[in-house]
């Protein structure tokens, strides 16, 4: 991305880069709906053309985002950094790499094994997986009846944020840095509860075996939440024997 090193939104505190003898595996951490986030992965993905694009989402649900991604606006109106990843995208191979997929849910039933939590950390788990299945359920609908006819829903309502993509760069990256800062305020003051971080650490390690995985295919560039960026770069750093690099 050299042509647009001077862009704030582009900073080496967003992007890691895990090289290995296969591929390169690009991780652009992302602000969900923010401006700044969406114009990351679209230069990352323009940029880096890569074999593989990889999205923090559950694979149920890609087939709507690629609908949104159909728009000739660009960015696209729907579907936030998802669909404007799969719109910049010279691949056809677009992959949801997130929960609840069937190696996923056996994953999470042997770690709550293994773990020997309480029942309010199981209720929990299994609470906020049945919310991420019904959502991801909503996607498919909505994807198979935009397919069908001219109708397309809006499953979710996109995050809105004091600036938008006619904002300086400067000003989006402001808002995208002072967005960060908010949640890992929040984080430090109240601690996520058990059932919320088990939950973080089971996709995560899904996150890094799917793309440890889709790296023997060539190059990856991943969209995964910013809040999950380091803990994935460090979990394919020790797959993949490389160091996760930040990039620019």
């Amino acid at each position: 991305m050299d042509s647009h090193h001077d862009d704030p939104r582009l900073t080496g505190e967003h992007l890691r880069s895990i090289d290995a003898p296969t591929g390169t595996v690009t991780l652009v951490g992302v602000v969900h709906d923010h401006p700044a986030s969406a114009f990351r992965v679209r230069t990352a993905v323009a940029d880096r053309a890569p074999d593989v694009l990889a999205l923090e989402l559950p694979p149920l649900s890609l087939p709507l985002f690629e609908r949104y991604a159909e728009d000739t606006r660009t960015p696209p109106a729907f579907g936030g950094e998802a669909s404007a990843a799969i719109q910049a995208a010279s691949t056809d191979r677009v992959v949801g790499v997130d929960g609840p997929t069937l190696p996923f849910l056996r994953r999470l039933a042997a770690a709550l094994y293994r773990e020997g939590g309480s029942m309010g950390t199981v209720r929990g788990v299994l609470g906020g997986l049945t919310s991420v299945a019904k959502n991801a359920l909503r996607c498919r609908l909505a994807a198979s009846i935009a397919a069908l006819t001219s109708v397309r829903l809006e499953v979710d309502s996109p995050v809105s944020y004091a600036v938008d993509r006619t904002d300086s760069p400067e000003r989006q990256a402001e808002s995208e840095r002072a967005q960060i800062a908010r949640a890992r305020a929040v984080m430090d003051t109240f601690e996520p509860s058990r059932a919320t971080s088990f939950g973080d650490d089971v996709r995560e390690t899904h996150m890094v075996d799917r793309l440890a995985d889709l790296r023997g295919e060539g190059d990856v560039v991943a969209v995964v939440g910013r809040h999950h960026l380091d803990r994935v770069a460090e979990g394919l750093s020790e797959r993949m024997g490389g160091d996760a690099d930040s990039d620019r």
